[in-house]
């Protein structure tokens, strides 16, 4: 029998070769099958297998469509670049999010590259995001965890490392983890581990980062953010954030409606970057999902955190409908 890496090459040349006839020949799938010797399913596995492995990257350009409008509109008002995937409004949650998630893991792929530097939070969205990114291999790219991922029942390690795995695998890239708790105990040990040489690199690594991606926490959220259900918040922050008028986080560190964080008493034992530091990358993608986190977004986008968003279309129009947040 072949060995498996050469059935695996046989089969990329194989979908390689009916994707340049169905794509830049036009050739029919039954055209394609006949050429190939082999069936009309087989080509169309062979088409879908060039999609999912990356040899063909699909995009789409509507200047007349509704959801092209819209992306104006969001541009025209908030000074961003929006990326609307279109999502009946009857869709569930769950649905709605995986949906989203598939968009943002193919258009992540235009804005990473080789010698880049990619910060990637943890979260229920990265998480689905992460198990549909499409492999591109880059030289000399590393991916960075933008918080710490441990509370009193668990590391996080798992759950973290599983996402940068993904992402490591699907770029060929470095992957340096940030093994720190999301939320110390005591903002002087925070103070303290921040000026250890082995807590400082990966500081350094976040400060020469071009592009973050991130979704958004979210109290609201009907898919649940997991910083609000995985063990990290006792009932005393949970007060404090009531009173402070937090309606979100990115990588662990809250803000207002207004953009407004630095006086929010849990960030100063959070993890994550400050939200200084992630408004000097270059390319700052936020992907989100479902109408109840438009508190958290309209927060984002006061606090100038998002020069990408990758939104579902009823997220969407309700952005759209609302005042101008940008900072």
């Amino acid at each position: 029998m072949p060995h498996p890496d050469e059935c695996l090459d046989e089969r990329s040349e194989s979908a390689l070769q009916a994707a340049q006839m169905y794509y830049l020949q036009d050739l029919t799938m039954e055209a394609i099958a006949s050429e190939l010797h082999t069936s009309r399913s087989s080509v169309s596995r062979l088409l879908g297998h060039a999609r999912s492995s990356g040899l063909v990257d699909i995009q789409i350009r509507s200047p007349l469509g509704r959801a092209s409008q819209l992306e104006e509109e969001l541009r025209s008002k908030f000074g961003l670049t929006a990326h609307i995937v279109p999502v009946p409004d009857n869709t569930s949650s769950i649905d709605r999010l995986e949906r989203v998630a598939m968009s943002a893991a193919r258009i992540l792929n235009r804005f990473f590259d080789s010698n880049m530097t990619l910060g990637v939070a943890w979260g229920s969205t990265m998480s689905a995001v992460s198990h549909q990114l499409i492999p591109k291999e880059t030289h000399n790219s590393r991916i960075v965890q933008l918080n710490g991922a441990g509370n009193n029942q668990t590391t996080g390690i798992l759950y973290a490392s599983e996402i940068l795995r993904h992402f490591g695998e699907a770029f060929s890239a470095q992957v340096q983890q940030f093994p720190v708790p999301a939320f110390f105990d005591d903002p002087r040990t925070k103070e303290a581990l921040w000026r250890e040489r082995s807590t400082k690199r990966v500081l350094d690594i976040q400060a020469r980062m071009d592009v973050v991606f991130f979704g958004l926490g979210s109290p609201f959220a009907e898919v649940p953010s997991h910083v609000y259900i995985g063990g990290y918040l006792e009932a005393e922050d949970y007060r404090s954030l009531t009173e402070a008028r937090v309606v979100g986080d990115v990588a662990t560190v809250f803000y207002r409606v207004d953009g407004s964080f630095r006086d929010i008493a849990l960030n100063s034992r959070a993890t994550g970057p400050d939200l200084d530091t992630l408004r000097r990358v270059p390319r700052r993608v936020c992907v989100a999902s479902g109408r109840a986190k438009l508190p958290s977004l309209r927060g984002a986008i006061a606090a100038g955190l998002i020069t990408d968003l990758i939104v579902d279309e009823g997220l969407a129009r309700r952005l759209a409908e609302t005042g101008s947040v940008r900072p």
